[in-house]
């Protein structure tokens, strides 16, 4: 009966086994010796290693270099020169984020006033300066200052009611 860890173990070692880079232990000795499966990857291995040492690269074309050169040459002319050539879209890319964060920052900067007039609209900044009461604009501003006053409505419905009460007991 094989065991597995002991398979796994020497698969691992195998690659090294082959190449002559390792030594068998003693153990892995004996785990070839009982296991043929092993021991014939192990065989494969070698066989593969052989082959992988006769093998040679093959020369290159003598016009290789030649070619090689006029290619580098003709892409080389392609691109545009000069030093706006790479700047351009890094300078593009860091513009719109520093763009974005402007436009952020501005963003919360008003909305983080409340009451402020940042967020007023421009008529009713200009409208700050104290008019003369009774005229449209000194009424406007009267308006605009007791604003939470006049939107409840209810209690001046219930001021009416009162005094229809009173007037006719």
């Amino acid at each position: 009966m094989k065991s597995t860890s002991n398979c796994d173990d020497t698969r691992e070692l195998m690659p090294d086994l082959a190449a002559g880079l390792t030594a068998a232990t003693p153990e892995v000795k004996a785990h070839l010796d009982s296991c043929a499966e092993c021991a014939g990857k192990l065989e494969a291995f070698r066989q593969t290693m052989s082959l992988l040492d006769e093998w040679q690269a093959p020369e290159p074309s003598p016009y290789f270099d030649v070619r090689l050169m006029a290619r580098l040459r003709e892409e080389s002319a392609k691109q545009p020169a000069g030093w706006l050539h790479w700047l351009r879209k890094p300078a593009l890319a860091a513009s719109f984020a520093l763009l974005m964060v402007v436009s952020v920052t501005l963003v919360r900067m008003n909305t983080g006033k409340s009451g402020s007039t940042a967020s007023a609209p421009p008529v009713a900044v200009a409208l700050q300066t104290p008019a003369e009461p009774g005229t449209a604009v000194g009424d406007l501003q009267a308006l605009e200052k007791n604003q939470n006053l006049y939107s409840d409505f209810d209690v001046l419905d219930d001021l009416e009611v009162q005094q229809d009460v009173t007037a006719n007991p």
